[in-house]
């Protein structure tokens, strides 16, 4: 499809182009629908155009804050400043200066009554709290930012206003069991009310920046990652919550990729011996193949995971990717260690929730001490030494961890040991490549014995795993 010069259609491509950038995956059959979408919807309305683009053109609900922060980027609420509207104008002292209490003041009572009309004042005062508290001069020009805005504001001082004005008068005695729960309700609509004005000082900041440096650039940065790419180790709670999310349809991904292998892989191999034999009858031309009987058999997996604060989200997400494809494998058996190592296959049932799982297995455990500091030699000798016979030759070894061993001895020998027993053994390894072997990484050295795979992502997990999958 080639974009034309001007117009509506060059505006769309050129939005579809800034998704494919950021990894979403759109295809010109999606483009051309999104086309069909907009010559039918109200171009004035911004947010059925929203949900119009983001039905034609998503195939994944994980895409979507991605999509609409890139939407608000090329399709802005409007250009410029605050308009002069005296019903939402950012209050002043004498001086010229902002009064942030008589501001701290409107944007509570804004929040608290909730209603339509409220927030789109709200969003409307907010341009001015952006212009007026985020902007900063620069040698290059005028230049937001979002943490100045909010440094300014003060949220947190908003939020005892706003629970005051939710729960109608501040003197109402709350130790009843009625005024517990709207007490409870009344945080939990501040908490949420609160968080919605952080993300217009955040979406405002990013349309006026934009409009100063260009929107490709503010998108390069100002942009949410994928949750399939987002690195382990530096993801936000509310990125590993979106992860865990996104487990599920990996996991069916993946197996479905596994039946379909399974599938090409069911005629078996040429078996050339009997080939040749057969083709005796032929003077010796092989016309008729003679195909091994396929003798497909379920390993079993031994999983030995890290579970120290560094890499706690990668262990968690990696488990319960693994406990879901648990049906590929004929056993699953689960060791986890920080400073030693204990079997704790007991804590994930087939029916349990993962994260309750894993709560109970630090909790619970009697040989794990969760204080952060990883010693893999100590706790790969103690494997050696209690567990390997639960690895044979059907099995394959899974190592979880960054090898991080705080300039403690890594023991290589008692990792030989397991890696030699085994059938396949992989470690799959949060860091980036880069940065194995750096300070107390241990990660070159255990790569000697083992074969390590780059796991910094829910992408490169999944990559990873349907390589190890058994066939």
């Amino acid at each position: 499809m080639q974009p034309v010069a001007y117009g509506m259609p060059a505006h769309l491509v050129d939005f579809v182009e800034a998704l494919r950038r950021r990894g979403i995956d759109v295809g010109p059959s999606e483009t051309v629908d999104a086309g069909r979408v907009l010559s039918v919807l109200d171009l004035l309305d911004r947010e059925v155009v929203r949900e119009g683009l983001a039905c034609s053109l998503l195939r994944k609900p994980t895409h979507r804050a991605t999509f609409d922060a890139l939407f608000d980027l090329w399709f802005p609420s409007g250009i410029g400043g605050p308009d002069d509207d005296p019903d939402v104008t950012v209050p002043k002292k004498a001086d010229g200066t902002v009064d942030l209490d008589a501001l701290r003041d409107i944007v509570a009572e804004l929040l608290a009554e909730g209603s339509a009309e409220a927030m789109a004042l709200t969003e409307r005062l907010v341009s001015g709290i952006v212009d007026e508290l985020g902007k900063y001069t620069t040698a290059s020009g005028e230049s937001f930012s979002e943490y100045q805005a909010l440094r300014e504001v003060e949220p947190s001082a908003i939020l005892s206003k706003l629970l005051d004005g939710l729960l109608g008068r501040a003197d109402r005695p709350r130790h009843t069991t009625s005024g517990d729960y709207e007490s409870e309700v009344a945080k939990r609509t501040a908490a949420v009310r609160i968080a919605d004005f952080k993300k217009m000082i955040g979406k405002e900041t990013r349309r006026r920046s934009a409009e100063v440096l260009g929107r490709e650039r503010v998108a390069s940065y100002g942009v949410p990652r994928l949750a399939e790419e987002v690195d382990f180790l530096r993801a936000s709670d509310a990125e590993l919550t979106a992860l865990r999310r996104n487990v599920a349809p990996l996991a069916r991904l993946l197996a479905s990729r596994l039946a379909a292998r399974r599938a090409r892989a069911r005629s078996g191999a040429i078996d050339m011996r009997r080939t040749l034999r057969k083709s005796l009858a032929t003077g010796g031309v092989p016309i008729d193949l003679v195909l091994r009987k396929p003798r497909p058999a379920r390993p079993e997996l031994v999983v030995l995971c890290d579970v120290s604060g560094s890499v706690a989200g990668f262990s968690q997400f990696t488990l319960l990717l693994v406990h879901t494809l648990r049906e590929q494998f004929s056993r699953v058996r689960v060791f986890a260690f920080i400073d030693t190592t204990d079997e704790v296959t007991r804590f994930f049932d087939s029916d349990g929730d993962l994260g309750s799982s894993m709560s109970r297995m630090i909790a619970e455990s009697e040989l794990i001490t969760y204080d952060g500091h990883s010693d893999y030699g100590n706790s790969f000798a103690v494997f050696a030494e209690r567990y390997l016979h639960v690895v044979t030759p059907r099995s394959s070894l899974l190592v979880l961890g960054d090898g991080r061993t705080n300039y403690r001895d890594p023991k290589l020998p008692a990792l030989a040991q397991m890696v030699a027993v085994s059938k396949h053994a992989h470690w799959l390894n949060p860091e980036p490549r880069a940065q194995w072997g750096s300070g107390d990484s241990a990660a070159d050295v255990y790569r000697e014995v083992i074969t390590m795979h780059e796991c910094r992502s829910a992408q490169q997990l999944a990559t990873v795993v349907a390589r190890l999958l058994p066939v």
